[in-house]
């Protein structure tokens, strides 16, 4: 194509050429997206709508047949409170789900990782039915009823104290099975919500998703995720189950209990070899889904049925000893879980750095993104976990977190949470401590050399700028210093990487009798200094995961009513909501299950008519591109792309090179001619070049239609006032790029670029 061609100022139009406008994570108001004070919706709904000035209002100098339209997806990720606070729950799983995405290479259908981080995700649940039990059936039902002065005062748990142990035990055992029945549900409904979604032509939604982005597939993930939930309910009831036969064995050991038991772990078996199975089975495999999912189904009977004979025997009233510390096998249960969970990530790191050598990645984490965002999730999990149990625990015992230092001043022995959970209390304190020194050291030993760099852009931007101007320029500089940091964050990540497994080798060494528990013991016996210190570093520790946590919701909460605060912290938040839900059922949903089959729909439909210019800002590009790779050959000669702000390259890329690395991205151009333009500034901390960062004026890095596609805009656009105006340019950093006289011309540019035929002669 010849990319000088220009869409004439006047004239009309033989087709129609649309200009389809893709927000950002910002949430922008259809209006603000149109710079078009009233709109109607052409299409969609209020979750994800398609707008248009309404006709005959406000004055356009585009030709005739030139219509702008919007693309509005923001209410899919934005929500009330309630669906915020769901999300700040289901945290861990959308991290473990977002890791496999994050493997260097796709691997056929997820290969030795989409594996490890499914069974990861497996632990996680069994972890999260753990910490639920504990709360209930340990610290309530097996330590708190047995003492009266827990339940002086109470009658919301006075009641319990008049069952015998097990039926008490059974009772409490529904508090867990109703929050895995919480997930279930959550799952279903988001389903229903965001990714019931009827797909174009081409796009079949019953088959199984593919591993390929460019495969019709790979956006429909109803029997994954299906399939993943069953297996998941089936983990976390074995879980519970073998958790209160193993106690009933403890207790009072009979044949019922063994064999009950050993169906426990058989259930829990089988859920671990379904999880070795490629999470997604192609459409074309003969017979497989069917045959699959009347498997799956067998296995959720088979959990229910277990759990109720479960309860059964639980219910039945053997009284033993008055119960005695914790609940009898609970805390070697958690340590291992800790032990395989060390062993998963440990995999991880193996197998991702194998195949970062193999196909040689250089993003700025080293290939290691998998491993830490696999750690990250165990983290989140048990720093929550930690937090609650000794926050329920300090509220049992009257105002004071259980520890062996302080006896409750009111007699009763305090309740004694797992010593897992201190571990991972006193494991949080010590990586968010590390973490925060990683973080400030790095910005500090970077700052001189992000300065300099910043300095010669600015210096080359505005080269002899009046007196007045200069403190403008400087404001520009720190502007460019301040978007550079993103690159420099690798070390902090890899940093919290090997703090978290030096956390999880301390808990496991527990197995081996020389860890978190014998230092307890032995503290024990000593002076009582150090057992004072590790109480005050364990509540330090409760705390701190407990701020951390108000943090994260604050966040969350302001991220969906303030504009400002979602465009700085809702990246990382879409970016995991993103993908497909191929490793956690019970992660959030993904909206691009609904926004990108939509969108290609909609592109379908209007270049029946004439000619798109694509136009994605920021995570909108991303969007934009998925959508392309999802249109058949015949209708990409009427489509160009125009990207600004984009993450397509600095985050995605990064990230997840499997899957937007630069050999996609290159086919992206291809298919569409290369009729594509990006715009990026210097200032902006989230979007930047594609493919080849040149000056204006300078001859591409890259040779080919490659190095034509990326256009740098000078950000601000002057450090003066300009003639007629008050105030310097804005320092515009992300948003808005829309605006700026650069992206009209490259709409007309790359609207020359379309196919010839959908142009006729200008009228005059």
């Amino acid at each position: 194509m010849d990319r000088d061609r220009q869409l004439p100022e006047g004239g009309a139009l033989a087709h129609e050429v649309v200009e389809l406008r893709v927000h950002g994570v910002s949430g922008t108001s259809a209006e603000e997206l149109l710079d078009h004070p009233v709109v109607i919706r052409v299409a969609g709904d209020h979750n994800a709508g398609f707008y248009r000035p309404r006709p005959g209002f406000g004055v356009s100098d585009r030709p005739d047949g030139f219509t702008v339209e919007a693309y509005r997806w923001g209410a899919l990720t934005a929500g009330a409170a309630a669906r915020t606070l769901s999300l700040l729950f289901l945290l861990p799983f959308m991290l473990v789900n977002l890791a496999a995405w994050a493997r260097p290479t796709t691997g056929g259908t997820g290969g030795p990782v989409g594996a490890l981080c499914r069974l990861l995700a497996a632990t996680l649940t069994a972890a999260f039915v753990l910490s639920v039990a504990g709360l209930t059936i340990d610290l309530v039902g097996w330590q708190c009823v047995s003492y009266r002065p827990c339940l002086r005062g109470r009658g919301y748990l006075s009641w319990l104290a008049v069952f015998p142990i097990g039926p008490r035990l059974a009772l409490l055992a529904l508090v867990p099975i109703a929050a895995l029945r919480l997930l279930w549900w959550l799952g279903e409904r988001s389903a229903r919500m965001f990714e019931a979604f009827s797909a174009a032509r081409g796009q079949d939604r019953t088959s199984g998703g593919e591993d390929r982005i460019d495969l019709p597939g790979f956006w429909n993930d109803a029997l994954v995720v299906r399939r993943l939930r069953a297996i998941h309910l089936a983990i976390g009831l074995g879980t519970l189950a073998a958790m209160l036969l193993g106690a009933q064995i403890h207790i009072r050991p009979t044949a019922v209990a063994y064999v009950l038991y050993v169906l426990a772990w058989l259930l829990l078996v089988a859920g671990v070899v379904l999880l070795c199975v490629p999470a997604r089975i192609p459409s074309e495999g003969p017979g497989r889904g069917p045959v699959d999912m009347r498997g799956i189904a067998a296995l959720r009977r088979g959990a229910v049925g277990l759990t109720v004979l479960t309860l059964a025997y639980t219910v039945v009233p053997l009284e033993p000893e008055p119960p005695r510390e914790g609940f009898p096998g609970y805390g070697g249960s958690l340590t291992a879980l800790v032990a395989v969970q060390g062993g998963l990530l440990v995999a991880l790191v193996v197998t991702t750095m194998r195949q970062r050598r193999h196909h040689g990645d250089s993003s700025w984490l080293s290939g290691l993104a998998t491993p830490v965002l696999a750690a990250a999730a165990v983290a989140t999990g048990y720093g929550f976990s930690a937090a609650l149990v000794y926050r329920v625990a300090d509220f049992l015992d009257r105002g004071e977190i259980p520890n062996r230092a302080r006896p409750s001043p009111i007699g009763a022995p305090p309740l004694e949470p797992p010593v897992t959970y201190r571990w991972a209390a006193l494991a949080g304190l010590v990586t968010v401590l590390v973490v925060a020194g990683a973080l400030l050291w790095r910005i500090a030993v970077t700052r001189r050399r992000r300065r300099r760099l910043a300095d010669e852009i600015v210096r080359r931007d505005f080269p002899d700028p009046p007196p007045e101007a200069l403190s403008r320029r400087t404001d520009a500089r720190e502007a460019v210093a301040r978007s550079a940091l993103a690159e420099q964050m690798g070390p902090v990540f890899v940093t919290f990487l090997v703090v978290s497994l030096l956390g999880i080798a301390a808990v496991t060494l527990d197995l081996l009798g020389i860890g978190p528990t014998w230092l307890s013991d032995q503290s024990a016996h000593v002076d009582g200094i150090v057992t004072t210190d590790l109480a005050l570093l364990t509540d330090v520790g409760i705390y701190v995961i407990g701020l951390v946590a108000l943090g994260i919701l604050v966040i969350a909460l302001f991220s969906y009513r303030s504009e400002e605060t979602r465009r700085t912290i809702a990246v990382i938040w879409d970016l995991g909501t993103f993908w497909p839900r191929t490793v956690h059922p019970f992660a959030p949903p993904c909206y691009a299950e609904r926004a990108v089959p939509e969108l290609a729909k909609r592109i379908m439909t209007l270049t029946s008519r004439g000619g798109v210019i694509l136009s994605g800002h920021s995570h909108g590009s991303v969007l934009a591109t998925a959508a392309l790779l999802q249109l058949p050959a015949e209708v990409l000669p009427r489509v160009a792309l125009l990207t600004h702000g984009s993450p397509l390259h600095r985050l995605y890329a990064q990230l997840c090179p499997a899957y937007f690395g630069d050999w996609v991205l290159e086919e992206v151009g291809d298919r569409i001619g290369w009729r594509w333009v990006n715009l990026w500034r210097d200032t902006d901390p989230i979007g930047g070049p594609i493919f080849s960062a040149h000056w204006p004026g300078q001859p591409p890095r890259i040779r080919g239609s490659a190095g034509a596609v990326d256009r740098r805009l000078r950000d601000p656009r002057a450090v003066t006032v300009p003639p007629g105006d008050t105030v310097p340019p804005p320092i515009e950093r992300h948003w808005p790029y829309h605006t700026d006289p650069a992206y009209e011309a490259a709409v007309r540019e790359l609207a020359g670029r379309l196919d010839p035929d959908l142009r006729l002669p200008s009228r005059r």
